[in-house]
């Protein structure tokens, strides 16, 4: 990426502010869009002041121009936490349609490759174990998750239809479950969630009966995965996970263990349309993009972990 210049939408979110920083290392320029309904710019500060950053508040739902050379559009804004995309319902369903829209009319515009961060979650509660990009999915276009679930699956169709018909150089990277610093403690999340609970000695809360399965992927995984299929001149989809799946039971111990913590483990409700499994078959990003994971579970959650209780600690927590 050295001497290109990088737009970043949703730049000042978890996994954004990771692309931006990895790109500035590459020696990119990065210019970062975000409105801050989930992003913070806490999240991009110690970028801020560099000659090759600029970051600049913009809703990518409404008219986007960045002026002069863009080589590469990563295109990552989106609430992701469910319990961020069901409070603002409308607004994650318009960053999907009209905000990809705009996302891919810039990479038109400036004959820029464009990436789309899609989801795991195009697969709904899947009928197929594990997840080969060829499943179309399992969906319920009207619960309580089609919010982002459909948006995301109208956002491959329109990057779809803008590469066939239109001829822009897009390509899209389905991601599973990441993990890791700069999540928000109150976030919603699974890890976060537990992570929060175990180091305040709270319960630990599982949904369900814990049996249910996720496939953790540590953040900086899944920034290699992106960066290689932005490199890259594969369309996908390609899932970007890791294939190490574990119960959310299992998940929620491990992390009271690796804390030190004596927190009970509650269970509670599970959420509607809830995925009784998720694990990404791998096979195609190993062989069209050389990417597979290499941070395990235990040190990522380890990581994660010690950043949270600094996090906690702190006079500046972020609170939400």
């Amino acid at each position: 990426m050295n001497g290109s210049r990088v737009v970043v939408t949703g730049g000042a979110g978890f996994l954004g502010s990771y692309l931006c920083e990895r790109l500035l290392e590459g020696g990119a320029a990065v210019v970062c869009l975000d409105n801050f309904l989930t992003g913070s710019p806490r999240n991009v500060e110690h970028l801020i002041g560099r000659p090759a950053f600029r970051l600049v508040e913009c809703d990518l739902t409404g008219f986007v121009h960045v002026p002069g050379q863009v080589d590469l559009v990563l295109h990552f804004a989106s609430a992701a936490s469910p319990a961020d995309y069901l409070r603002h319902p409308i607004e994650t369903l318009k960053v999907g349609s009209m905000g990809t829209l705009h996302a891919l009319g810039l990479a038109a515009e400036k004959d820029a490759r464009l990436v789309l961060a899609s989801t795991s979650e195009v697969y709904g509660d899947p009928l197929e174990h594990p997840q080969k990009e060829t499943y179309w999915g399992n969906v319920n276009p009207v619960g309580p998750r089609s919010v982002y679930d459909e948006a995301k699956r109208f956002a491959e169709a329109l990057t779809t239809a803008y590469r066939d018909s239109r001829g822009v150089d897009t390509a899209i990277a389905r991601i599973f479950n990441t993990y890791g610093p700069r999540m928000r403690p109150h976030d919603g999340r699974a890890i976060p969630t537990f992570i929060r609970q175990a180091l305040l000695g709270e319960p630990i809360t599982v949904t369900g009966d814990g049996s249910q399965t996720r496939s953790i992927c540590y953040v900086d995984d899944t920034v290699d995965g992106v960066l290689a299929l932005a490199a890259s001149d594969f369309a996908g989809p390609v899932n970007i996970g890791n294939p190490a799946e574990m119960s959310m039971s299992e998940l929620a111990e491990t992390i009271r263990d690796l804390a030190g913590s004596a927190s009970p483990v509650r269970f509670i409700e599970r959420p509607v349309d809830d995925p009784a499994v998720r694990r990404p078959d791998t096979t195609l990003a190993e062989e069209r993009l050389g990417w597979r994971p290499r941070v395990d579970p235990l040190t990522g959650l380890r990581r994660t972990i010690d950043w949270f209780e600094k996090e906690l600690s702190s006079p500046y927590s972020v609170a939400s």
